[in-house]
């Protein structure tokens, strides 16, 4: 009968490691995330300059995020999508009657920075961590863009606001609408500002694209905890 309670004892220690170990897990914090992402992009420019959504297309890409804190995160992305426009649904006519519509594919590279406006994560309760977060993002990033058998290359500075979820401790659902303004003025395959005899330049353009797109990540790179880092 003696060796009963040894063996309660033995279980129950058993079990309590058992338990810490799975919370530990359940509650770990991870350092990047990786992820892909579809939905529908849209275009504003010389072919289209106030429904950035009367000609919608598709949008996929996938992304890499550094996960520095609960707050910030530093996301490379890529994206390609198709854009079209037509200057048929504008009201003002362009000189001479002339009528112009494109369809273009575009390829998208770039670098954002992500504010989280809370403490995002599951766990750590004194830190007032949530499961969910809205956030803004903004960053730098280069298009490529196709159209007609011609391709432009430029600069552009893309600019979010979106909403994260986390579905599981490593598994984030997230929905993102974002613009992109391009530094140069070809994405639609032509420059009709010539048309009005008004040249374009480096910084004063009217290509933009907006992408709206719901994404979904997975958590890896567990963080040291025998030197207690959760950050």
């Amino acid at each position: 009968m003696k060796r009963i309670p040894a063996i309660i004892i033995v279980l129950t220690t058993i079990l309590s490691f058992s338990v810490l170990h799975s919370n530990a897990e359940e509650f770990a914090s991870y350092k990047f995330d990786v992820g892909v992402h579809g939905g529908m992009s849209g275009y504003l420019g010389d072919a289209n300059e106030s429904n950035m959504f009367k000609h919608p297309g598709y949008t996929v890409g996938a992304s890499f995020r550094y996960l520095p804190n609960s707050r910030w995160a530093f996301r490379g992305i890529f994206s390609t999508g198709s854009l079209s426009g037509n200057t048929a649904d504008y009201e003002d006519k362009f000189p001479n009657g002339l009528n112009y519509d494109f369809s273009s594919q575009y390829y998208d590279l770039g670098a954002r920075c992500e504010f989280n406006f809370f403490n995002y994560g599951i766990g750590e309760t004194f830190k007032k961590m949530r499961r969910w977060s809205p956030y803004l993002a903004v960053g730098i990033g280069a298009t490529l863009a196709t159209c007609d058998g011609n391709s432009a290359f430029a600069l552009n500075i893309p600019m979010a606001i979106g909403l994260k979820y986390k579905l599981k401790q490593r598994l984030n659902l997230g929905v993102e609408f974002s613009m992109t303004k391009v530094l140069g003025d070809n994405v639609d395959g032509k420059d009709l500002s010539d048309l009005y005899q008004i040249k374009s330049s480096f910084l004063k353009n009217t290509d933009w694209y907006s992408q709206l797109a719901i994404s979904i990540t997975y958590e890896f790179g567990k963080r040291c905890e025998t030197c207690h880092y959760v950050d």
